[in-house]
């Protein structure tokens, strides 16, 4: 998958207690990814869209903590950044609450099955299993794609409110993943209301070359979208029709389980639905 150099970023309100060194850092850990895994400097740099010395303070600090190391002036990412996502991951009971969901959907129907939640304009997998070993974009818990190009990230859009929705259509730049991408916004848009209509998503090749997915909202007891769940298999094995037609049902059913067990975790009803 392409990336613009710089790390696009999303500038909230910020507080006044807000404190800067620390973003920084976060957005050095950030920056690090499949297509990016050592980096000089002034790469790092030039990725936060930092100065070079603003960058090697953090990165000096992050290595004396052990989340950095060095090696032949290229930094990359040490094993203790995973207590980071696994603090929240076994915090928030994910795997308790999704896992023997998900299970149970790949028994019944093999390939694959994951959750997702939306982040600006991206849709981070929070839960997945599967049975496939085929090559392709990995759907692995914390993984991060364009909202845009998945079945996850479209049922997510189409549960934003109107306002949201819009906002998003007018800043997204979709970038063409494969020749099937959708990439004009205005076409878009009007996938993602045809989805708010369906109450469902589906998606060929559009992330990557052999997935085809179905996915579903799971939504809170106010009715609010608060994650996505979908099922997927390899194109040319199954079709958005054949899914539809042998998965959506039982894939409502694990939904509205979900969302269910959802509401009886305080701490990931937060997380999640915030």
């Amino acid at each position: 998958m392409a990336l613009s150099e710089a790390i696009p970023v999303e500038e909230p309100v910020r507080p006044s207690e807000f404190v800067e060194a620390l973003a920084k850092g976060l957005a050095i850990l950030e920056c690090f990814d499949a297509a990016h895994p050592e980096m000089t400097l002034s790469e790092v740099a030039r990725r936060v869209n930092l100065s070079p010395a603003a960058a090697r303070r953090s990165l000096i600090t992050l290595q004396t903590l052990g989340y950095v190391g060095q090696r032949n002036k290229r930094f990359h990412l040490r094993p203790r950044v995973m207590t980071l996502g696994s603090a929240f991951y076994f915090a928030s009971r994910l795997d308790e609450v999704m896992q023997p969901e998900l299970r149970e959907l790949v028994q019944r129907f093999g390939d694959a099955s994951s959750v997702g939640t939306l982040d600006g304009h991206d849709v981070i997998y929070i839960a997945h299993n599967t049975v496939q070993r085929q090559r392709r974009a990995a759907a692995v818990v914390g993984a991060r794609y364009p909202a845009c190009a998945t079945s996850l990230g479209r049922v997510l859009l189409a549960g934003l409110p109107d306002c949201e929705l819009e906002d998003y259509i007018a800043t997204v730049q979709p970038q063409a993943l494969t020749t099937k991408s959708l990439t004009d916004p205005a076409e878009l848009h009007r996938e993602i209301l045809a989805v708010r209509e369906a109450g469902y998503a589906t998606t060929v090749d559009q992330l990557d070359y052999g997935i085809t997915a179905l996915a579903v909202p799971v939504r809170g007891v106010d009715g609010r979208t608060v994650a996505a769940l979908n099922t997927s298999g390899y194109t040319g094995m199954v079709t958005p029709e054949s899914l539809v037609a042998e998965r959506l049902p039982t894939l409502r059913m694990v939904a509205a389980r979900i969302g269910q067990s959802i509401e009886r975790y305080p701490v990931l009803q937060s997380v999640i639905g915030n």
